[in-house]
């Protein structure tokens, strides 16, 4: 009866502004799959009052059907980073435990206005810290193809839910990462845009601080420019935003001509679970079927600039936006020791440090900037590991190589993310023991099109979200 569930968000959409689908069947239906399937994962937090959720339905099937938005009547969990007006926003932390938000995230607002409906939040790390989605506030989510495995992060809530139909879009957000690796851990589709693509709050500091952006989590390709189309609003508050571009991509997308530069492991620099390789050539293989030109390349950069570059310019941000909380000695003790470091490190910095980073940034800019003279997209793992276990907090190595930070183990997302780039998140598959895997495809800034039109063709002739977790079975 609920198998609308798992159609595209594009088709489930349509069907709800046709009127062959009523918002109150798919938000009962909606509820009654959480309610068989959220126990398992911890995937969406504080979910709303159902009686309430098919008050909002009932009323979303009133509207005209020549006034019906993009979204008219899809539920959606928002991501516990952001506000939506009348519930809690707790980010993860016991210091937000009880926060009520007093209004809506600008992209929030925009989602609202196309006629999506909030059912609850998607569970995140603690302010969005590490690709592991566990705080003391909701616990933890662990992956619906194994729950004694991580779901990854920081939309890890995000990326279980889509797996389980629990719901069709989600909301993702991506610093370093936070939604390529969820994306590629539950084996759905995660695109972190250009930054400035999607705008930042206003008001919030936009000028220094161009690493992290909100992008659209979802099944297909398809669903993700979808979900795009709402969010990538031109904001007269908020400085460098990116021209608007056109999100229709259909339905087959387009791998014709693709140019596909693979990176590997970046000349062995980025230590690799073994497995990882050989299922991201796998995907590659498929792409090649299709008419895309493959070819390995050397690695482009020094890794080690990059990710001292990255790591300098992210301390600088977080302690920006969290110090206030740890100079506070009455609150500092209640933040995640990660906060803690990453803060003090921002406190420290000197302009000197800062601007050593930039300009590395720059560098690597002009060079990836010569090679997207000869690639469309560059390719990498999206993680160094498979999911790992939900006990722990961050794996301390990878192939016998020590991790010296929180974040190391995910070095191989600082290639896109230091620059803004646009990059999507691909299912490639799974190992022995039945954990996702995905891979990066990384387009020249601006190129947000071209990358989603290859990933739809690759989807299209592969379908790996279709391959369900055992738990998705029930309800």
């Amino acid at each position: 009866m609920s198998a609308f569930l798992d159609w595209d968000a594009a088709v489930l959409v349509a069907a709800l502004r046709e009127g062959r689908l009523t918002a109150e069947a798919v938000m009962a239906a909606t509820l009654d799959r959480i309610t068989a399937r959220n126990e398992a994962v911890n995937a969406i937090v504080d979910v709303r009052d159902p009686s309430a959720l098919i008050a909002e339905a009932r009323a979303a099937d009133a509207v005209p059907y020549d006034a019906r938005g993009a979204l008219h009547g899809l539920p959606m969990a928002i991501k516990a980073l952001a506000h939506v007006k009348g519930t809690r926003n707790t980010e993860g932390s016991p210091l937000y435990a009880d926060r009520i938000s007093e209004g809506d995230s600008v992209f929030v607002a925009q989602l609202r206005a196309a006629g999506a409906i909030f059912i609850g939040k998607t569970n995140v790390p603690e302010f969005g810290l590490g690709s592991h989605s566990y705080n003391p506030v909701h616990g933890v989510t662990v992956n619906p193809y194994d729950s004694r495995r991580t779901a990854g992060g920081s939309s890890g809530g995000a990326g279980a839910a889509l797996a389980l139909g629990m719901v069709a879009l989600a909301d993702g957000s991506d610093m370093m990462g936070s939604l390529r690796n969820p994306a590629g851990w539950n084996n759905v589709y995660g695109f972190r845009p250009s930054w400035g693509v999607v705008p930042r709050e206003p008001g919030a500091e936009s000028f220094w601080q161009q690493l992290s952006t909100i992008g659209p989590m979802a099944r297909s390709p398809r669903d993700c420019a979808l979900l795009l189309s709402v969010m990538a609003q031109d904001h007269p508050a908020v400085p460098f935003n990116m021209p608007e571009q056109d999100w229709d991509i259909g339905d087959q997308g387009d791998m014709s001509g693709a140019r596909i530069g693979w990176l590997k492991d970046w000349g062995g620099a980025m230590p690799m679970e073994a497995g990882i390789v050989t299922l991201c050539e796998a995907g590659l293989a498929e792409m090649a079927a299709l008419g895309a030109e493959v070819s390995e390349l050397p690695a482009p950069f020094d890794a080690e600039e990059m990710f001292e570059s990255w790591s300098v310019l992210r301390a600088f941000a977080l302690a920006g936006e969290l110090a206030p909380l740890y100079l506070d000695t009455r609150k500092r003790d209640r933040l995640k020791p990660a906060a803690q470091w990453e803060i003090q490190r921002g406190l420290d910095l000197s302009a000197l440090a800062l601007h050593r980073a930039t300009k590395t940034r720059s560098a690597w800019f002009a060079r990836a900037a010569a090679l997207f003279e000869e690639y469309d997209v560059l390719a990498l793992p999206v993680a160094q590991v498979f999911p790992f276990h939900a006990d722990w907090d961050w794996p301390r190595e990878i192939a016998g190589v020590a991790m010296d930070s929180y974040h190391r183990w995910m070095q191989v997302m600082v290639p896109a993310s230091l620059l803004g780039l646009p990059a999507i998140s691909l299912p490639v598959g799974f190992d022995p023991r039945g954990l996702p895997m995905g891979i990066q495809l990384i387009g020249a800034k601006g190129q947000d099109r071209r990358v989603l039109e290859i990933a739809q063709a690759y989807h299209v002739a592969t379908q790996w979200p279709q391959r369900r977790p055992p738990v998705a079975s029930d309800g």
